[in-house]
């Protein structure tokens, strides 16, 4: 059968999490993937405790897979000052390759259909989708969600104008194994980049860092700027020197792209980064998937049983809903990444800090969002 009530395109975070969410529903799900389960992904592997109401609602309890409870948040400088601040509601650390596999595991329970293919185009006729894939296959639906990450051939093919602009930024990852406390995420700044660094479900360290790609091209490896850049960083210089990699090689993205998107392209919902990503050094991108999944899932349940009446109000809607959702999250994001990329500012910022603690959990409560609840 290729006729289904919903065709995901993309199987991370917000793909997932909309496809487990709308099979409860009872609807006819059908989620394309391109890569296979479980993989590594470029993460920060950090979530904010904020969507695990929502999440136990779908059934998915992180913490039966060996999450590390999380409470603690440290900051440090290129020029190695801190700061450090418990957490409002605290986080878990948990791999890419573990809830990616186990969110898969409970959408095929759930009924969802998973193919694995690449999609090549979709097309919006006589309101109906109908998407084909990289085999050829062809597959029609009422509403399509776009889950398919940071940038994609679908980017072009829709000219979505952030596509048409340099994305300067490289990211990498690493897994590696220390010593590291399981409850606390901490962010070191280096001279122009920032890396994240928690515990996961398997007591590895995930070591994930964002830098700006021209900068990075002065050196001629990973190694070398790492030893050249991070390392002065004292803190990180530790970590990475004391601890032993798991990876045979890191793990890299480039092109990463914080520029503004539109949350609806082409009649298709756009969730999780391909709807708009917020900077690493806020710490809650995954949150951010899997809340803007909750949103678009709710609305399209709405939308396919009557409740909303065409399918403009519910792009309208959603629309609506996202930027009262992210906006001011994204905007306080850029800021603040902005800010602490200035090499000569990051240190006074943190005295500012130091002098007014109070600040710090609100800065990371401007950035995480309100507790999710489910509907």
């Amino acid at each position: 059968m290729n006729k289904f009530d919903v065709i995901i395109i993309g199987g991370g975070l917000a793909g997932l999490t909309n496809a487990i969410h709308l099979s409860k529903e009872k609807l006819n799900i059908l989620l394309i993937e391109k890569n296979a389960y479980p993989r590594h992904k470029v993460c920060g592997e950090y979530v904010s405790n904020k969507v695990l109401p929502y999440l136990n609602h779908l059934g998915f309890n992180p913490f039966e897979f060996g999450a590390k409870q999380i409470s603690k948040f440290e900051l440090t400088t290129h020029n190695n000052k801190s700061i450090s601040s418990n957490l409002p509601l605290g986080g878990f650390g948990m791999s890419r390759y573990e809830m990616d596999f186990q969110l898969y595991q409970l959408a095929l329970k759930n009924g969802v259909e998973v193919f694995q293919d690449s999609v090549t185009d979709v097309k919006f006729e006589n309101d109906n989708f109908q998407v084909e894939t990289k085999s050829q296959q062809r597959f029609h639906s009422k509403m399509v969600i776009g889950a398919y990450g940071k940038r994609s051939n679908l980017d072009i093919q829709f000219n979505r104008k952030f596509i048409k602009k340099k994305s300067p930024y490289l990211g990498v990852k690493i897994h590696v194994s220390g010593n590291f406390p399981e409850d606390k995420v901490t962010l070191h700044n280096f001279n122009g980049g920032y890396c994240g660094v928690s515990k996961v479900e398997n007591n590895h360290i995930n070591l994930c860092y964002i830098t700006n790609f021209k900068a990075f091209k002065k050196h001629k490896d990973i190694e070398t700027f790492q030893e050249e850049v991070l390392f002065k960083n004292s803190e990180l210089r530790s970590i990475f020197e004391n601890s032993k990699s798991e990876f045979e090689n890191p793990l890299t993205i480039s092109q990463i792209s914080f520029e503004t998107k539109k949350p609806v392209e082409n009649h298709i919902i756009m969730c999780g980064d391909t709807a708009g990503m917020i900077h690493p050094l806020c710490g809650n991108g995954m949150g951010m998937a899997i809340r803007s999944a909750q949103l678009a899932s709710e609305l399209i349940i709405d939308y396919l049983h009557g409740k909303i009446a065409s399918r403009q109000k519910l792009e309208n809607q959603y629309t609506k809903r996202w930027k009262k959702t992210f906006g001011l999250r994204l905007k306080a994001g850029h800021s603040i990444a902005y800010l602490f990329r200035q090499d000569w500012l990051a240190p006074k910022l943190l005295k500012v800090l130091h002098s007014f603690p109070f600040l710090m959990p609100q800065i990371i409560k401007m950035t995480h969002g309100k507790p999710m609840t489910a509907k």
